[in-house]
């Protein structure tokens, strides 16, 4: 094994050479973690993640012109905006990020000076001061603002300089995506580009509908190594999501090393779909994973999917197997035929040494468990285990979460299920609801990232249907399931699992343009949601995509700005269907 070396405290985004006109590939795929038997893809996996690439760039690559950024343009649209025309700032060489003395503002102010530099080519010196908002340049000051909440801001634009309020860190970090997203979209070039780098004059404030905005990564079906999941948190912190749900182990591999059970590694962790290499996450990856996250004010939620999806534990460790049976390693799609024999001791010895190792690295409250898909395990025995797993996470101090399969079980203190369903009559997950649990929603019909845009995408699935950008917005959170109050609607989370999904560019792909929908839905008030509205502040996000080398889908729904000179179409082979059921 050879572990990724630690980053550093204030490592910027993991940005790739902007792309260029007629390039062939717009994102390097590398892994960064361990990988089993090289940290490189597969040579058959690369063709369809690179053509992948290539359909991105040449669709949205040359064809895109950025507009003037308007104050309103934000996206999450923010709670209240008054633009003044009259009041425009324009940085300059000699703008200067002035800061409250804290050290986690100071930390922002350092993040805030990484992104703006490579564009603009400033220095942008950071200096601390008592009152910082008192200087005519960038300044981020932490002051007690009880109406913003933990995680709002104020934004100030006036022609002598910026200022960006927040009773926390975490408040001044989203109010710099915002003012970063005011600057022209060529700000995201990771090079000097020569503008006029002005932000519309005004003011704006601004706070999250729901505590919990997230996504989630299925690192098991295919390993995405320690460098593709920092660029992931970069894409989720752009739009003020602060949730990454790692979906860790599954019967295709064992993602993260258990020193306990270090056969869960050195075993089962070398397959994945299709017969892909396996990979896993060392303590140090995690650590980076967890460090890197936790500097953007982003939660790692990790999930130890029990009892089902476990094939890959059970080839390590076979004697938690049911009637003594040896799996063999798993590399379809099928899912439900795998569990931990519920009956035997060893079975909640191996889940607790699991989940205790995993709990004493993850600084965030949440530790999901799973509890999907377990259809050999039925009834008491599936209630039985799900309550004794969920109080062996409450042992070690975090508050369990797991699939809306966990709902029958009995409550345990600040449970939290994560609904997946399609319809949202649902009487048994609002009944865990009056018991105590509160929901996050991830409406598979809605909000699932690895369901097809069209007929014609050239991955994913459609079992729960195709989900183009409107559909991926047009439904709201408060609403979804029947006979479930709003208060108890935690939040929401996009999950993108990985079946067909082999590569950071086609992550990308699946991302965008849907994720910032699900964003909004998280984070602007009810009142804004418009899809008109919506889709036109999207449209100026192609240029920013395209200057930071990202690819995305080109979704006609979106008025992306294009040029006269806008290219045909491009066509890439879809893979070989496989056989699909279930959430993941």
């Amino acid at each position: 094994m050879h572990p990724t070396p630690a980053t550093s405290p204030q490592q910027p985004e993991h940005r790739p050479a902007p792309a260029t006109s007629g390039a062939t590939g717009t994102v390097p795929a590398t892994d960064g973690g361990t990988s089993i038997p090289t940290t490189s893809r597969p040579a058959t996996a690369q063709p369809a993640a690179g053509e992948l690439a290539r359909l991105a760039a040449h669709e949205a690559g040359t064809g895109l012109a950025p507009a003037p950024v308007r104050l309103g343009d934000v996206v999450p649209a923010p709670e209240q905006v008054r633009p003044d025309p009259r009041a425009d700032f324009t940085l300059s060489a000699d703008t200067t990020v002035r800061v409250s003395p804290e050290p986690d503002a100071r930390a922002v102010a350092e993040r805030l000076a990484d992104l703006l530099r490579p564009a603009t080519g400033y220095r942008l010196p950071i200096t601390e001061a008592q009152h910082p908002e008192l200087a005519d340049d960038i300044a981020l000051v932490l002051v007690q603002q009880p109406d913003l909440g933990p995680e709002g801001y104020r934004l100030d634009v006036t022609p002598t300089g910026v200022r960006i309020s927040a009773a926390t860190a975490a408040g001044l970090h989203h109010g710099i995506q915002t003012l970063r997203q005011l600057l022209p979209a060529t700000i995201e070039s990771s090079t000097p580009v020569r503008a006029a780098w002005t932000l519309p004059g005004g003011s704006i404030t601004d706070r999250p509908r729901f505590p919990y905005r997230g996504a989630m990564l299925d690192v098991a079906r295919h390993f995405f190594g320690v460098d593709d999941v920092l660029r992931v948190i970069d894409h989720l912190t752009r739009y003020k999501l602060n949730h990454l749900h790692l979906h860790l182990t599954d019967d295709q591999g064992w993602r993260i090393a258990v020193e306990s059970r270090p056969r869960l590694t050195t075993i089962g962790a070398h397959t994945a779909v299709g017969g892909s290499p396996g990979g896993w996450y060392t303590p140090a990856d995690y650590q980076r994973i967890v460090a890197y996250a936790g500097e953007r004010h982003l939660t790692v939620v990790p999930e130890i999917d029990l009892p089902g999806h476990t094939n890959a534990a059970l080839t390590a460790y076979p004697e938690l197997a049911p009637e003594g049976t040896t799996p063999v390693p798993y590399t379809g799609t099928d899912v439900g035929f795998s569990y931990l024999d519920p009956t035997n001791a060893q079975t909640y010895e191996f889940v607790a040494d699991v989940l205790g190792e995993v709990a004493a690295r993850t600084p965030g409250p949440f530790l999901h468990i799973g509890g999907d898909e377990a259809f050999a395990v039925k009834g008491a025995a599936y209630t039985g285990f799900v309550e004794r797993a969920q109080r062996i996470v409450a042992e070690f101090g975090k508050t369990v979460v797991g699939w809306h399969q966990l709902a029958p079980a009995a409550h345990s203190e600040g449970r939290v299920l994560q609904w997946w369903g399609t319809d949202g009559v649902d009487p048994t997950t609002a009944d865990a609801v009056r018991r105590g649990a509160r929901l996050i929603l991830s409406p598979g019909n809605h909000a699932y990232l690895d369901m097809k845009y069209t007929s014609d995408t050239p991955i994913g699935h459609d079992w729960a249907g195709l989900i183009d950008v409107r559909r991926a917005y047009d439904w709201d959170p408060a609403t979804r399931v029947t006979e479930v109050p709003a208060e108890a609607v935690l939040g929401v989370e996009a999950p993108l699992w990985t079946e067909s999904v082999t590569s950071l560019a086609e992550i990308e792909f699946m991302l965008l343009p849907r994720l910032p929908a699900i964003a909004e839905l998280g984070w602007s008030p009810r009142a804004t949601h418009d899809w008109a509205a919506f889709r036109t502040r999207l449209a100026g996000h192609g240029p920013r995509w395209t200057a930071a080398g990202i690819a995305f889908h080109r979704s006609p729904e979106i008025p992306w700005p294009t040029t006269p000179a806008d290219p045909p179409t491009a066509q890439v082979a879809a893979p070989a269907p496989r056989p699909r059921t279930g959430r993941g």
